[in-house]
């Protein structure tokens, strides 16, 4: 039996993130307590006390499930034949196999979240879920909007069959949403989030992380990480600082990713973090394999 270990995103933060864990075990309380001192503010009280509001920006939103993704997984005897993480999680999944050290990952992740953040204010845009559609046909029809309207609209996120997530310029996501309905998809619906992440418009946070990327220290993992620019294994350090920036102006290959790990021998799934999303994409992805969560 080959299990993956596998790391969640953005949207699954919540307050009261870790705090449980925080008070029950040691481990998971001194690397939250690291994260403060290596950050220089008080990222536990966001996680754990809120406001929602502040937990949902960017900036601390990243952070937050990476140090509790992180944190958690430190407390488990865990040894992943591969792993994987979506979109944000792929750093999470970077220090799992170690191939990054959590103290450069979580300044990485920090760094990310902010100008992820400065480039939805500076370059507006916006994501919408399509629901019910084939692939083929919303990349299609985002081909069409964008045509249509003479700005970007792509598909960023392949989630599970039938799921995805569009992202661009709000006049060409709106324009998309509308053809996707005369297409007959069973729902296509604008997202609440700061920018158009996995999109040219991220272009500014792309150019601002190269640097910080190129710098970092990549050791070769102790088993192999799918990478969402390719959905793809690799165990190159030189590979994998590459194809985590460019992530960002790229669609997460999630769905392809499942299936590449299932062909590739994985019958168990262990998803380590805040919710349990990547768990019902698994469900919807593949057939008769093992599917676990640790929250």
């Amino acid at each position: 039996m080959s299990t993956a270990y596998l790391f969640p995103g953005q949207g699954s933060q919540s307050v009261g993130m870790g705090q449980t864990h925080y008070e029950d075990n040691d481990t998971f309380a001194s690397l939250v307590d690291q994260a403060n001192d290596i950050l220089g503010f008080d990222l536990k009280k966001i996680m754990f006390e809120g406001p929602e509001e502040k937990l949902k920006q960017t900036e601390f939103t990243q952070p937050a499930i990476f140090l509790h993704s992180v944190a958690l997984y430190n407390t488990l005897d865990a040894t992943p034949d591969m792993v994987a993480g979506h979109s944000l999680g792929e750093f999470s999944a970077l220090v799992a196999c170690e191939a990054v050290a959590f103290k450069d990952a979580l300044k990485i992740v920090r760094r990310r979240g902010e100008l992820m953040q400065q480039a939805g204010e500076n370059n507006p845009g916006t994501m919408a879920a399509v629901i019910g559609m084939d692939d083929e046909v919303v990349e299609r029809i985002c081909k069409k909007a964008s045509e249509t309207v003479g700005k970007e609209v792509i598909t960023a996120n392949y989630n599970c069959p039938g799921q995805v997530v569009i992202s661009g310029d709000e006049e060409a996501i709106d324009k998309a949403v509308e053809l996707l309905k005369e297409e007959g998809c069973r729902l296509a619906k604008k997202l609440p989030v700061s920018g158009a992440f996995h999109s040219s418009l991220m272009q500014p946070a792309y150019d601002g992380l190269r640097e910080s990327l190129e710098a970092l220290d990549v050791n070769t993992p102790s088993c192999p990480i799918y990478s969402n620019f390719t959905a793809e294994p690799t165990t190159d350090p030189h590979e994998i600082r590459s194809n985590v920036l460019k992530q960002l102006l790229n669609p997460v290959r999630w769905t392809q990713t499942l299936q590449n790990m299932h062909n590739n021998g994985a019958d168990s799934f262990i998803e380590v973090g805040p919710g349990n999303v990547l768990q019902g994409l698994v469900k919807r992805t593949l057939n008769d394999v093992e599917i676990n969560g640790y929250q």
